[in-house]
Protein backbone atom coordinates (compact mmCIF):
# COMPACT_ATOMS: atom_id res chain seq x y z
CA UNK A 1 0.00 0.00 0.00
CA UNK A 2 1.12 3.52 -0.69
CA UNK A 3 2.65 5.23 2.29
CA UNK A 4 3.45 2.02 4.19
CA UNK A 5 6.87 1.68 5.77
CA UNK A 6 8.32 -1.52 4.29
CA UNK A 7 11.40 -3.02 5.93
CA UNK A 8 13.46 -6.19 5.78
CA UNK A 9 14.81 -7.71 8.97
CA UNK A 10 17.37 -10.53 9.10
CA UNK A 11 17.87 -12.29 12.39
CA UNK A 12 17.17 -15.35 14.53
CA UNK A 13 13.84 -16.57 15.87
CA UNK A 14 13.73 -16.21 19.65
CA UNK A 15 11.10 -18.98 19.99
CA UNK A 16 8.99 -21.28 17.84
CA UNK A 17 6.24 -19.37 15.99
CA UNK A 18 2.92 -19.38 17.86
CA UNK A 19 0.00 -20.37 15.62
CA UNK A 20 -3.57 -19.40 16.52
CA UNK A 21 -6.87 -18.84 14.74
CA UNK A 22 -9.21 -15.88 14.82
CA UNK A 23 -12.94 -16.34 15.49
CA UNK A 24 -13.53 -16.16 11.74
CA UNK A 25 -11.09 -19.05 11.20
CA UNK A 26 -8.09 -17.13 9.82
CA UNK A 27 -4.70 -18.49 10.90
CA UNK A 28 -2.16 -16.06 12.38
CA UNK A 29 1.38 -16.85 13.49
CA UNK A 30 3.28 -14.57 15.86
CA UNK A 31 7.05 -14.70 16.32
CA UNK A 32 9.97 -12.50 17.31
CA UNK A 33 13.13 -11.96 15.29
CA UNK A 34 16.29 -10.88 17.12
CA UNK A 35 18.61 -8.89 14.87
CA UNK A 36 22.03 -7.87 16.17
CA UNK A 37 24.18 -5.53 14.06
CA UNK A 38 27.92 -6.26 13.94
CA UNK A 39 30.63 -3.74 13.20
CA UNK A 40 34.36 -4.18 12.82
CA UNK A 41 36.45 -2.25 15.35
CA UNK A 42 39.70 -1.46 13.50
CA UNK A 43 41.47 -0.31 16.66
CA UNK A 44 40.78 -3.56 18.50
CA UNK A 45 40.93 -5.71 15.35
CA UNK A 46 37.70 -7.55 16.17
CA UNK A 47 33.99 -7.64 15.50
CA UNK A 48 31.65 -6.03 18.05
CA UNK A 49 27.96 -6.67 18.53
CA UNK A 50 25.61 -3.70 18.71
CA UNK A 51 22.28 -3.48 20.52
CA UNK A 52 19.87 -6.25 19.57
CA UNK A 53 16.56 -5.31 17.95
CA UNK A 54 13.71 -7.61 18.96
CA UNK A 55 11.04 -7.24 16.25
CA UNK A 56 7.63 -8.74 16.98
CA UNK A 57 6.12 -10.16 13.76
CA UNK A 58 2.70 -11.40 12.64
CA UNK A 59 1.86 -13.32 9.50
CA UNK A 60 -1.60 -14.40 8.34
CA UNK A 61 -3.55 -17.18 6.63
CA UNK A 62 -1.80 -19.96 4.70
CA UNK A 63 1.59 -18.30 5.14
CA UNK A 64 1.05 -18.44 8.92
CA UNK A 65 0.51 -22.19 8.75
CA UNK A 66 3.60 -22.63 6.55
CA UNK A 67 5.70 -20.55 8.99
CA UNK A 68 4.49 -22.51 12.02
CA UNK A 69 5.24 -25.82 10.32
CA UNK A 70 8.62 -24.82 8.83
CA UNK A 71 10.45 -22.49 11.22
CA UNK A 72 11.86 -23.16 14.69
CA UNK A 73 13.60 -21.30 17.50
CA UNK A 74 17.14 -20.23 16.62
CA UNK A 75 16.69 -20.38 12.84
CA UNK A 76 18.08 -17.44 10.89
CA UNK A 77 15.28 -15.88 8.84
CA UNK A 78 14.65 -13.03 6.43
CA UNK A 79 11.34 -11.24 6.94
CA UNK A 80 9.89 -8.40 4.91
CA UNK A 81 6.76 -6.49 5.70
CA UNK A 82 5.06 -3.31 6.83
CA UNK A 83 5.70 -1.60 10.13
CA UNK A 84 2.57 -0.91 12.14
CA UNK A 85 2.15 0.97 15.37
CA UNK A 86 -0.66 0.53 17.85
CA UNK A 87 -1.42 1.82 21.32
CA UNK A 88 -3.29 0.22 24.18
CA UNK A 89 -4.00 0.76 27.87
CA UNK A 90 -2.67 -1.69 30.46
CA UNK A 91 -4.81 -2.93 33.36
CA UNK A 92 -3.00 -0.34 35.50
CA UNK A 93 -4.18 2.43 33.17
CA UNK A 94 -0.79 3.06 31.55
CA UNK A 95 -0.72 3.93 27.85
CA UNK A 96 1.64 1.67 25.84
CA UNK A 97 2.67 1.86 22.20
CA UNK A 98 4.14 -1.07 20.27
CA UNK A 99 5.67 -1.30 16.81
CA UNK A 100 5.13 -4.60 15.00
CA UNK A 101 5.96 -6.03 11.59
CA UNK A 102 3.04 -7.29 9.50
CA UNK A 103 4.95 -9.86 7.46
CA UNK A 104 4.42 -10.16 3.71
CA UNK A 105 7.36 -12.48 2.95
CA UNK A 106 9.41 -14.79 5.17
CA UNK A 107 11.98 -17.49 4.62
CA UNK A 108 15.08 -19.11 6.04
CA UNK A 109 18.43 -17.46 5.48
CA UNK A 110 20.65 -19.75 3.43
CA UNK A 111 23.91 -18.03 4.34
CA UNK A 112 24.89 -20.82 6.75
CA UNK A 113 22.10 -23.35 6.20
CA UNK A 114 20.33 -25.42 3.55
CA UNK A 115 16.59 -25.73 3.08
CA UNK A 116 14.40 -28.33 1.41
CA UNK A 117 11.51 -26.44 -0.23
CA UNK A 118 8.18 -28.16 -0.73
CA UNK A 119 5.55 -26.46 -2.85
CA UNK A 120 2.13 -26.32 -1.19
CA UNK A 121 -0.78 -26.84 -3.58
CA UNK A 122 -3.51 -24.19 -3.51
CA UNK A 123 -6.80 -25.41 -1.99
CA UNK A 124 -9.28 -26.55 -4.67
CA UNK A 125 -11.90 -23.94 -3.70
CA UNK A 126 -9.55 -20.98 -4.12
CA UNK A 127 -8.03 -22.42 -7.31
CA UNK A 128 -11.44 -22.77 -8.99
CA UNK A 129 -12.50 -19.30 -7.82
CA UNK A 130 -9.22 -17.91 -9.15
CA UNK A 131 -9.68 -19.45 -12.58
CA UNK A 132 -13.28 -18.21 -12.72
CA UNK A 133 -12.26 -14.65 -11.87
CA UNK A 134 -9.03 -14.72 -13.85
CA UNK A 135 -6.91 -13.82 -10.83
CA UNK A 136 -5.75 -15.25 -7.55
CA UNK A 137 -8.31 -13.18 -5.62
CA UNK A 138 -7.74 -11.87 -2.09
CA UNK A 139 -4.01 -11.58 -2.71
CA UNK A 140 -3.61 -15.29 -3.51
CA UNK A 141 -1.45 -16.41 -6.41
CA UNK A 142 -2.94 -19.08 -8.63
CA UNK A 143 -0.84 -20.41 -11.52
CA UNK A 144 -2.37 -20.92 -14.94
CA UNK A 145 -3.17 -24.47 -16.06
CA UNK A 146 -0.26 -24.34 -18.52
CA UNK A 147 2.24 -23.44 -15.81
CA UNK A 148 0.88 -26.23 -13.60
CA UNK A 149 1.72 -28.83 -16.22
CA UNK A 150 4.59 -31.08 -15.02
CA UNK A 151 6.89 -30.14 -17.92
CA UNK A 152 6.69 -26.46 -16.85
CA UNK A 153 6.76 -26.99 -13.08
CA UNK A 154 10.27 -26.33 -11.70
CA UNK A 155 9.13 -27.56 -8.27
CA UNK A 156 7.92 -30.86 -9.69
CA UNK A 157 11.14 -31.96 -11.43
CA UNK A 158 13.44 -34.44 -9.73
CA UNK A 159 16.92 -33.24 -8.81
CA UNK A 160 19.45 -34.01 -11.52
CA UNK A 161 16.89 -34.98 -14.21
CA UNK A 162 17.07 -31.76 -16.20
CA UNK A 163 19.41 -28.90 -16.83
CA UNK A 164 18.53 -25.48 -15.34
CA UNK A 165 17.08 -23.03 -17.88
CA UNK A 166 20.00 -20.60 -17.48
Amino acid sequence: MAGDTVITVIGNLTADPELRWTQSGAAVADFTVASTPRTYDRNAGEWRDGDTLFMRCSVWRETAENVAESLRKGMRVIVQGRLTQRSYDTQQGERRTVVELQVDEVGPSLRRARAQVTRVQAPAASASAASASGSGGAGEWAPSAMLDAPQHDPWGSQAGTSEPPF
